[in-house]
């Protein structure tokens, strides 16, 4: 049995089937969800319905990502925020032209079970951006920097590579997980398609929404599985380009 987890998808739902393929899912792998599940290319609502679907088939952890809270309070409110419309929300409206309201009742249920963060048998720690609390996330107070904060990724890429856990200078708030697994900063913003580790951080978001991949890694093997760049899958498309 194998863990798998999986980068932002923003709606890419053409490269999505696509990595779901490559993994070759059997009985008993589990599946765990970086969130940014909508806002980005044009099928956000047919992703939900493929999570949704897949759910039913294969244990599947869902994480909270920001622009799901975005879509969550459009589903329960249908109030447009701008901000969100601009970014990606246009598309994802648009993507639910076609669901009925029973549809959109499941999918705002979707949302609001998805997680804030998980912690597995193994102490490893998943959430799609950081927080910020050295006492770990039970202490973070602003649960809004789960799904926001980009502090615990930029302070990853400037610490010094060669410090051990034990040393005194080694982050106090990573030492509390043997692993942490994020999504929400881009990758592609330092011109590397492939997830990237830094300290004990794993960060798997490798710019779906943009020029970029959408990726999986096996957190056992650290096998990495990739789909086509998304923008190929959607040629008539900007996707998040366009911002």
């Amino acid at each position: 049995m194998s863990t798998y987890t999986i980068g932002d998808i923003h709606g890419g739902l053409k490269a999505l089937e696509q990595l779901i393929q490559k993994l070759k899912l059997i009985d008993g792998d589990h599946l765990i969800f970086m969130g940014d599940y909508v806002d980005g290319w044009s099928e956000s609502a047919q992703v939900v319905n493929f999570l949704i679907d897949l759910s039913n088939r294969y244990d599947c952890i869902f994480i909270k990502g920001n622009h799901d809270v975005l879509c969550e309070d459009w589903l329960r409110s249908e109030t447009v925020n701008p901000l969100w419309y601009a970014h990606g929300g246009k598309e994802t409206i648009e993507s639910y032209s076609g669901c009925n309201q029973n549809e959109k009742l499941e999918h705002l249920k979707f949302f609001e079970q998805t997680k804030l963060y998980h912690i597995d048998s193994e102490n490893n720690l998943f959430l799609h951006a950081g927080f910020t609390s050295m006492h770990g996330v039970d202490k973070e107070h602003f649960k809004a920097n789960f799904y926001y904060d980009r502090t615990l990724w930029e302070m990853a890429l400037v610490a010094d590579k060669s410090m051990k856990r034990d040393d005194l200078n080694y982050p106090k708030r990573t030492r509390h997980y043997r692993e942490i697994y994020i999504g929400h900063t881009p990758t592609t913003n330092f011109n590397e398609s492939l997830p990237m580790n830094a300290l004990n951080i794993w960060n798997v978001d490798t710019g779906a929404a943009f020029k970029g991949k959408l990726s999986a890694i096996e957190i056992d093997t650290k096998e990495i599985y990739q789909s086509e760049p998304v923008f190929m899958l959607y040629p008539d498309e900007l996707g998040r380009n366009k911002n």
